[in-house]
């Protein structure tokens, strides 16, 4: 059972001991599992309240072994379960309590061919549209805005991609810094050239007959989509002359 940290105040004290990681050390731990993961959605995660970093005098945070491992399950249950925050932080705590909690699982159903479940295409985890404004924690009106400058969009029964509550989140916390979503649509046009790349390499392999051909098409576009936005990260810093913590 996961272990999760108790809430409630630290000292200064406990955040200066060398056991305790900063966010950079965190990201470069959870990307290992997590390619995508992102400091912004770390510390979206913490504005959340599901995880408490400590802070340091200077007020940097300072995350401990058991917060690293908390971040990770919500991650996985984000990945694995697709569920809204408030859902996952009242799975933390009744697991904080010593309950015992059964997820969903989200992400493969049977393609109709008799190959092992492990070699199934996954089908797209999904939400929708009351479950993500409520998970995004948004207005009507801000959907229907990113929508009409293409930054979210529903597929074809109404319904939306599960990654569609990351898009939103981040759309609402860079609108905190006045950037409009008008301003957001050359990041939408520069990720569809970005994912078009990718689907040239990997379209022969997606058409292939053979199962396992199939499955390896999926595992060779999550390590590119993960190469491309780990490039991208790395050359927004360099034009900017930045370096993220």
């Amino acid at each position: 059972m996961l272990q999760t940290p108790s809430g409630g105040a630290r000292s200064g004290t406990a955040a200066a001991d060398s056991g305790l990681m900063s966010i950079g050390t965190v990201l470069n731990a959870l990307r290992d599992e997590f390619p995508e993961v992102t400091i912004s959605k770390i510390r979206f995660l913490e504005s959340e309240g599901l995880v408490e970093p400590q802070r340091t005098p200077s007020g940097y945070r300072k995350f401990s072994a058991g917060d690293v491992e908390r971040l990770a399950h919500v991650l996985r249950m984000q990945r694995d379960h697709y569920l809204p925050l408030k859902v996952i932080r009242e799975h933390l705590e009744a697991m904080e309590r010593g309950e015992a909690v059964q997820l969903p699982l989200v992400g493969r159903q049977r393609t109709g061919e008799d190959v092992p479940e492990s070699l199934d295409r996954p089908t797209v985890a999904r939400i929708g549209r009351a479950a993500l404004l409520a998970a995004a924690d948004i207005t009507e009106a801000d959907l229907e805005e990113w929508q009409s400058y293409g930054l979210i969009a529903p597929l074809e029964d109404g319904v939306y991609d599960a990654e569609a509550v990351t898009v939103a989140s981040l759309v609402a916390e860079l609108g905190r810094f006045g950037i409009e979503p008008r301003h957001l649509r050359v990041m939408k046009a520069a990720a569809d050239r970005e994912a078009g790349l990718v689907d040239q390499v990997v379209a022969p392999l997606k058409r292939h007959r053979n199962p396992q051909t199939r499955a390896h098409a999926e595992a060779r576009a999550k390590e590119l989509a993960a190469l491309t936005v780990k490039l991208h990260g790395a050359l927004v810093q360099i034009a900017l002359g930045v370096r993220l913590p």
